[in-house]
């Protein structure tokens, strides 16, 4: 038990450390331009829309009816923390008193939609710590590979944070810092989903289904509009359909 909970910790911190490696590519752009910033955020909402697709499916295999709820509570989840996000921008609420808030005011130009992004990603990465741990009830190979699929999995879902937070103008340290921020939940779930297994499996199929509710509504209401904005709507459309195949292919092949 004590080798198999040791493995848990390891590969569930391996997994949201590799979060980081897809602001990586943010190291060589030095110049951050609307053509640039649209670019980022066509990958974005498609590397985002692929992975609410995944979720969605995964889902559905454990439990329809919990994954259709946990949608709509995705779905009223992100709109009230959308308000809330509102409220605070328009009143400040005396920002500079608050750490994560000031920080938050530095994430980029619209550090709105920095937040929803790691907001949204943290609880969808919950889901995916209780996968690690639940995995590793199993066989300790199955356990080894599912973290390996996660890991590997969680490098484009890194560059869609990455891609938004750095075309609002946060730095590619920044962006890897709050990508793999957003990834903690991984080995901090999949300890407890380990010890107790069959408690937390039949909450995955809710958790996966509000992720990905919450997910796609970002989509459409800010990521890809301003991609559409910035690059046009053939433009924006091309690049987010080839992002989705590619976050499809990958998540096919693991």
């Amino acid at each position: 038990m004590d080798h198999k909970l040791a493995l848990v910790i390891w590969y569930g911190t391996i997994s949201a450390l590799a979060t980081g490696l897809g602001a990586l590519p943010f190291m060589f752009i030095k110049k951050i331009t609307p053509k640039v910033m649209g670019v980022s955020n066509a990958i974005a909402a498609g590397l985002m829309m692929g992975a609410s697709f995944g979720l969605l499916f995964e889902a559905s295999e454990y439990d329809e009816f919990k994954m259709i709820k946990g949608f709509l509570a995705g779905v009223i989840f992100i709109l009230i923390f959308d308000w809330l996000l509102d409220v605070i921008r328009k009143k400040r609420l005396h920002l500079e008193d608050d750490d994560l808030a000031a920080e938050l005011t530095h994430l980029g130009g619209d550090w709105k939609k920095s937040a929803l992004i790691i907001i949204i990603m943290t609880f969808h990465s919950v889901a995916e710590g209780i996968g690690i741990g639940a995995s590793f009830g199993g066989t300790v190979k199955f356990g080894i590979l599912m973290s390996i699929a996660i890991a590997i999995h969680n490098i484009p879902e890194g560059l869609a944070i990455s891609a938004v937070m750095v075309s609002q103008g946060a730095s590619w340290k920044k962006a890897a810092f709050w990508s793999v921020f957003s990834s903690l939940p991984q080995p901090l779930m999949a300890v407890p989903a380990f010890l107790f297994v069959n408690t937390f499996k039949p909450y995955m199929p809710a958790g996966l289904g509000l992720a990905a509710g919450a997910m796609i509504w970002l989509i459409f209401a800010e990521v890809a509009p301003e991609a559409t904005e910035n690059i046009g709507t053939r433009a924006a459309a091309t690049l987010i359909t080839l992002s989705i195949v590619a976050m499809l292919a990958i998540q096919y092949f693991l």
